[in-house]
């Protein structure tokens, strides 16, 4: 099942005395969550009037929240994205479509586990795949030919050793 509301981040402590907080980013980049004009916490959607990059988090001022009190009431709760407001690139993926897939063998078919984790690695990311055993797949063409996430799998080349 595909949520239309992804987690972005959690907000991990206010910042000043005028109401911004500190929001730390799951994402690729802490500029991808300050690139958003709104965000939603608890269900509810927030402006995001505005927000910059600061020590890998993100420095935000939302709507309805004006001083520290407000702001400290937001301490630990994890803000939401609408995948409707983000135009990915060519073969990338959130994360969480990926966990859950299917892994294929994209020579011979047969299921191979399921992914169970997605590791963010400098490199690359890399796919936990549990099925009779554990394999670590590096996210990247060579290793991932195809993803799938409307049919629910993705094909992978294994190779010796692997």
């Amino acid at each position: 099942m595909i949520n239309r509301f992804l987690e972005a981040g959690k907000i991990v402590n206010t910042h000043g005395v005028n109401g911004e907080v500190k929001i730390q980013p799951w994402a690729d980049s802490p500029n991808f969550v300050a690139g958003f004009k709104r965000l939603y916490i608890d269900g509810r959607p927030v402006e995001l009037l505005s927000a910059r990059v600061h020590k890998g988090c993100v420095i935000a001022a939302l709507g309805g929240v004006s001083d520290f009190e407000g702001a400290i009431r937001l301490k630990n709760k994890t803000v939401y994205i609408d995948r409707g407001d983000v135009q990915l690139g060519e073969g990338r993926h959130f994360v969480a479509d990926i966990a859950g897939l299917r892994a294929l063998d994209v020579d011979t078919g047969e299921e191979l586990g399921i992914v169970s984790d997605v590791l963010t690695l400098p490199a690359n990311d890399v796919y936990v795949i549990v099925g009779e055993r554990e394999m670590l797949i590096p996210a990247v063409p060579d290793f991932v030919r195809e993803v799938n996430i409307e049919s629910g799998y993705i094909k992978i080349r294994v190779i010796e050793g692997l």
